[in-house]
């Protein structure tokens, strides 16, 4: 019996997307081929990638006529969760990535991207929410609900091992997130100045790369914390593991949120988790139960909290093990791809017994 044939449509050299794919190959058996929009979606490039947008529907085309695929699975509701849902193959699994995946609110396209994720909601025959807020936003949106699976992918807990490093004589804190402006490391900088004027010794390590790298490195020197910021840049994901063993502190502070893997990976790793107060990570982190949510327009209020954190070592230590347990739980990577492989197989049967 041949392997059952997926379409993906999304941006693969995303981790998540990754983590996507490698969990339906392995627990499904299917072959994927993928297709992606090459312009960025950014600034004045996001004109262009809507004239790109509207031709791709006849390269996806022509790839369903070449590659005969099961079914079409996509990331985000809008750009390629509508190509998903005027392709003309069924049936069509879509996800959304943000917590309603229309941000920023502000945008001239705001109303042009409502509609499209209508359409696609419309269309889909399955939709993921990768948490509960995004389903609330669905609710909110009139979704069928029959349609919607929520179930976070989860992450390999084989590969994200936990190591206790809460005992550390000093704050070792380490970022994972994309340096663009909207993830707010400015915030984190500059609550870090506040703990070293506080003459407390730390270490933070920023991962990953963007447009707002060379502005990071100048802010780090002009608040003179430049010796103990290190930008490493982006790194191999087999190498994110060894990074967050090593550390005692996570942070985060976007100012929109979702479903985050890169939280996950910290919880089980055994980071204690500093993160926005935003509804997606409210989901999984409870105020000075099992981390701490922080404004993102103070960074005297991260910068107390982290203290606060740091010099509460017994907290921190509980806090950590009940966070591994809880991704144990609720975000096992093959616990979860399993169940998304299966429902995809039930969606192609379904299929082929209705032809």
């Amino acid at each position: 019996m041949s392997k059952k044939r997926i379409l993906f449509l999304g941006e693969t050299y995303r981790a998540d997307a990754i983590t996507w794919m490698n969990g339906l190959k392995e627990f499904g058996d299917f072959e994927i081929v993928t297709w992606e929009l090459h312009v960025s979606s950014t600034g004045i490039n996001r004109i262009m990638r809507l004239f790109e947008l509207a031709n791709a529907i006849l390269t996806i085309k022509s790839i369903v006529k070449k590659f005969n695929p099961d079914m079409v699975i996509a990331e985000r509701t809008t750009s390629y969760g509508y190509l998903a849902a005027i392709s003309g193959l069924k049936p069509v699994a879509i996800a959304q990535q943000g917590i309603n995946d229309l941000w920023p609110y502000n945008s001239p396209l705001y109303i042009f991207k409502k509609r499209l994720q209508n359409y696609a909601f419309k269309k889909a025959d399955l939709i993921h929410a990768w948490g509960n807020t995004m389903a609330e936003h669905m609710k909110e949106s009139h979704v069928n609900m029959d349609k919607v699976m929520i179930l976070p992918k989860g992450i390999n807990l084989d590969f994200f091992q936990f190591n206790d490093a809460s005992a550390n004589t000093m704050i070792n804190a380490v970022v994972t997130r994309a340096l663009e402006p909207e993830y707010r490391h400015d915030l984190i900088l500059k609550a870090f100045s506040i703990i070293k004027q506080r003459e407390i010794p730390f270490k933070l390590t920023i991962i990953g790369d963007g447009t707002e790298l060379r502005k990071l490195r100048l802010l780090a020197t002009a608040l003179k914390i430049e010796n103990e910021v290190d930008f490493v840049g982006r790194v191999n994901n087999n190498a994110i593991p060894r990074y967050l063993q090593q550390a005692n502190f996570y942070i985060s502070t976007p100012i929109t949120e979702g479903v985050s893997a890169s939280l996950f990976e910290a919880m089980a790793c055994g980071c204690f988790p500093i993160v926005s107060d935003l509804p997606g990570n409210r989901s999984w982190i409870q105020q000075k139960v099992n981390g701490i949510l922080v404004s993102i327009e103070n960074e005297f209020n991260l910068a107390q909290e982290l203290e606060w954190a740091f010099l509460n070592n017994e907290f921190t230590k509980k806090a950590i093990t009940q966070n591994r347990k809880f991704v144990e739980e609720n975000a096992n990577y093959k616990i979860n791809m399993k169940k998304i492989a299966l429902a995809y197989h039930n969606l192609i049967n379904n299929k082929s017994t209705t032809l």
